[in-house]
């Protein structure tokens, strides 16, 4: 009992650390035709993904492009909503990529991306690969890929969320708007139809002219 408990905690320090270290996730404010850089260094070999999504703002789409050490563009995309773009660095150095609104809507928008730099390191690294994994080694293998795949599933419901109240609450400000506006319109055309109505009953002086003989 007391070993499955410390792979088990072994388990969820060696997830965490995976995600501090080997990964970069934020969602920043893009302010209207504006640019917005992120820089990180690669060494040769190393597999990365980068994984974005336009949270709100305009048409929920944005500009994005990835450039290596030598400027040489690896990725380039104008007015996406979102997308996944994985390579391995051919050269070491600071890669760098952009969100702009360059190409797409000029408004502002909240942009969430994540930069995944190198892969997981192994859960046992002083376990011997020769030989075949141990049931509770396997156990904890399956817990540390379940506990990957709930993390990304909640990234992405979250946003979905967040992107959902984001439309709700753009539309309830039209829908307010357009109430108000009809409360006006119908608030004039009543008085008007008041005023045409007392105009049809108003007592009208009439002038006689008397005739002398």
């Amino acid at each position: 009992m007391m070993l499955s408990r410390n792979m088990l905690v072994q388990v969820l320090w060696a997830h965490l650390l995976c995600g501090w270290t080997f990964g970069s996730e934020l969602t920043f404010e893009l302010p209207d035709n504006a640019k917005q850089c992120f820089y990180e260094d690669i060494t040769i070999g190393t597999k990365c993904t980068l994984e974005f999504q336009v949270v709100t703002g305009g048409h929920y789409d944005v500009d994005c492009h990835l450039e290596d050490a030598d400027g040489t563009v690896l990725y380039k995309e104008m007015k996406k909503q979102y997308d996944s773009f994985t390579f391995t660095a051919a050269k070491n150095g600071t890669h760098k990529f952009c969100f702009s609104n360059e190409f797409s809507t000029f408004t502002h928008k909240t942009v969430y991306f994540d930069f995944q730099v190198g892969e997981d390191p192994p859960l046992f690294p002083n376990e011997n690969r020769v030989t075949a994994l141990t049931q509770m080694e396997s156990a904890c293998v399956s817990i540390h890929e379940a506990l990957k795949s709930v993390i990304d599933y909640q990234t992405h419901f979250r946003l979905r969320e967040a992107q959902g109240r984001s439309r709700a609450e753009d539309l309830n400000t039209r829908v307010a708007f357009w109430s108000i506006g009809e409360a006006f319109i119908l608030l004039v055309v009543s008085i008007s139809q008041v005023i045409l109505l007392r105009s049809f009953f108003s007592d009208r002086k009439t002038t006689t002219t008397r005739v002398g003989s």
